[in-house]
């Protein structure tokens, strides 16, 4: 099944390919930056301190703001994401794809996970900034 984007994605043909992510995306349009997403709701308050329910709440977070500017999911060209515990991002990588999905479907940018000491908000477990392209 192919990705619904409007980008191409960049895997050169003698490398593995990239699972759950792309090594690289082509895109041209307008395009948008989003600041670090974090899994509290719309009114800056944080309804879990469970980690695989904020990351769907942070990508949540993502998808609305896409959509004020008309965007989906399938515009994404890039994710950067900033945990406070890569050994709990790790181990529950397989609670992980199901929330990612629900949120953002089977679209996979580029990405790139980062563990950091702390986040601004101390109950955020993960931060996620994303840059996407709307074709014009």
């Amino acid at each position: 099944m192919s990705d619904p984007s409007p980008h191409q994605f960049l895997n050169p043909a003698s490398w593995k390919p990239a699972r759950g992510y792309a090594n690289g995306v082509a895109a041209s349009g307008r395009m948008l930056f989003l600041g670090g997403m974090i899994g509290w709701n719309g009114q800056q308050e944080f309804e879990t301190d469970d980690f695989i329910e904020q990351v769907g709440q942070t990508l949540r977070n993502i998808v609305e703001v896409l959509a004020e500017a008309g965007a989906r999911p399938e515009h994404l060209v890039r994710l950067t994401w900033y945990v406070t515990d890569r050994d709990e991002y790790v181990g529950r990588l397989k609670e992980l794809g199901p929330v990612y999905r629900a949120a953002l479907g089977s679209h996979f940018p580029a990405m790139a996970l980062v563990q950091v000491v702390a986040l601004v908000e101390r109950r955020a477990k993960v931060e996620i900034e994303a840059t996407a392209v709307v074709p014009e």
